[in-house]
């Protein structure tokens, strides 16, 4: 579905206006999209406390507002494969708040994802985000370069197999982000430039930023480098400064960009 970051001609209507307004970082509005759905439907339950988090993840806000909709989808929930999800979306909310240092609940994230590990079948759709974000824990948490890349290598390949390329686009990056670390420039600069592609085939913008200034960061030639930096920060205020957690990595707009702006 749109919503979840494909782009099929035969996507409902509803998908595909979640999925542009979400990729245009207007979660908020998604939102509403499914509001009225959302009341008594787990699927579109779970859908929108993906989206209130994500917008948490990008602006540090609306924290109230995802922890709401994450106790209605919470509620709905009447199967393991149901429970198992929302287990897992409140294990990234927590993620989220623990990473950007609104508050420590990185204990509450490892329970709430082995939670869904336990209740989530290895076939599961729902087990490929899964392994990413267990494997975001073991990175940007518990700083486990070897754990994160076995959890991201079990995603890549789950969302090869169910063709989930948006999920593919994360793990390529966070696989080029271990390698990079590691001194391996060769293999980062490829999981960066096809985290790039994807995204900016899927017209996800609001994470094509951070794919242009990861490419940057892997780029040994300077020109090119600031070109990929220039191209970040104009996508970066078109969208109204999102992702927030970006902008020390912005260069400031030239004279003339700014006069224009």
């Amino acid at each position: 579905m749109s919503g979840s970051g494909t782009t099929a001609d035969d996507d409902p209507p509803l998908q595909t206006a979640v999925w542009r307004l979400r990729s245009r970082a207007c979660w908020t509005d998604a939102a509403a999209l499914l509001e009225h759905d959302a009341a008594t439907d787990p699927a579109a339950a779970l859908q929108r406390t993906a989206l209130l988090t994500e917008r948490c993840l990008y602006t540090g806000q609306g924290w109230t507002d995802a922890e709401d909709a994450l106790r209605t989808a919470e509620a709905l929930a009447h199967d393991d494969a149901e429970r198992g999800a929302a287990a897992c979306e409140r294990g990234h909310l927590a993620y989220a708040s623990t990473l950007l240092g609104v508050r420590d609940r990185a204990d509450e994230a490892r329970v709430a994802l082995s939670r869904a590990a336990a209740l989530l079948a290895p076939a599961a759709a729902g087990r490929p985000l899964l392994d990413f974000r267990r494997g975001l824990i073991a990175q940007n948490i518990a700083d486990s370069p070897q754990a994160a890349r076995a959890a991201y290598r079990r995603a890549h390949a789950g969302a090869t197999a169910q063709g989930d390329e948006l999920l593919l686009s994360s793990t390529w990056r966070h696989l080029a982000l271990i390698a990079l670390r590691e001194g391996e420039l060769a293999e980062a600069r490829h999981g960066f430039a096809e985290s790039l592609r994807i995204r900016e085939e899927l017209g996800y913008l609001v994470g094509t930023a951070p794919a242009l200034i990861a490419m940057a960061d892997a780029e040994p030639e300077p020109e090119a480098a600031t070109r990929l930096r220039a191209e970040a920060g104009r996508l970066f205020r078109l969208l109204g400064g999102v992702p927030t957690w970006l902008a020390p990595h912005i260069d400031p707009p030239g004279p003339e960009t700014a006069e224009s702006n």
